[in-house]
């Protein structure tokens, strides 16, 4: 099991004030890919730049791919560019590979044979590993579902996560999603504003 696919698994398993938004989770989802990374010490961090370190491939292929992505020029890449980079579209990533792995299934209609969009998690180990992991109160998972959308806004005060690196790379996840939200604000002002215009508000 990885950080993501339990990160993932969880905001599907666990009841929301509110809807994940897709932009949301990916910044997370690349966070999460990090600090899994950090932890396999195929990563460092210098202040808040990523320094890649062996190129031994983890076993998990998301993390793999995430691996042969890092920037190994210099100068090195700062951990908020990564999450935009990295997390361009990874939601939808790490979804396809759950429903490949047979984690998560496409719910159909009764009437129509056809496959719909809506999704559902199936009981499997990994379910189970990712709600034990969130009953127990794992600190990073929790700060990244907040981040996600989970109980709403990400934290202001992070909890002891006891690394330091891992404790960047959340404070840039919650940094981003709150970039992200601004700029969400400002688009839906302007959208308001120019269908007043046209209503001849």
């Amino acid at each position: 099991m990885s950080t993501p696919r339990d990160l993932l698994i969880v905001t599907m398993d666990v009841e929301s004030g509110r809807t994940v938004e897709a932009g949301d989770l990916s910044l997370a989802l690349a966070g999460a890919e990090l600090i899994d990374l950090l932890a396999a010490g195929a990563v460092t961090l210098d202040g808040d730049r990523i320094v890649p370190g062996e190129q031994r491939a983890p076993a998990d292929r998301l993390l793999a791919e995430a691996a042969s992505a890092l920037v190994r020029a210099t100068p090195r890449e700062p951990v908020e560019d990564w999450l935009w980079r990295r997390g361009r579209g990874l939601s939808a990533v790490y979804l396809a590979a759950l429903e490949a792995d047979g984690v998560v299934t496409r719910q159909r209609r009764r009437l129509a044979p056809v496959r719909t969009s809506r999704t559902a998690l199936v009981d499997s180990p990994d379910r189970s590993r990712a709600a034990d992991r969130w009953a127990a109160g794992d600190p990073v998972l929790a700060v990244l579902a907040a981040a996600a959308g989970i109980h709403g806004t990400p934290a202001e005060d992070l909890p002891d996560v006891g690394d330091e690196a891992a404790l960047t790379v959340l404070t840039a996840v919650n940094e981003a999603v709150l970039e992200l939200e601004a700029v969400r604000q400002k688009r839906s002002v302007e959208q308001a504003a120019f269908d007043n215009i046209w209503r001849g508000e």
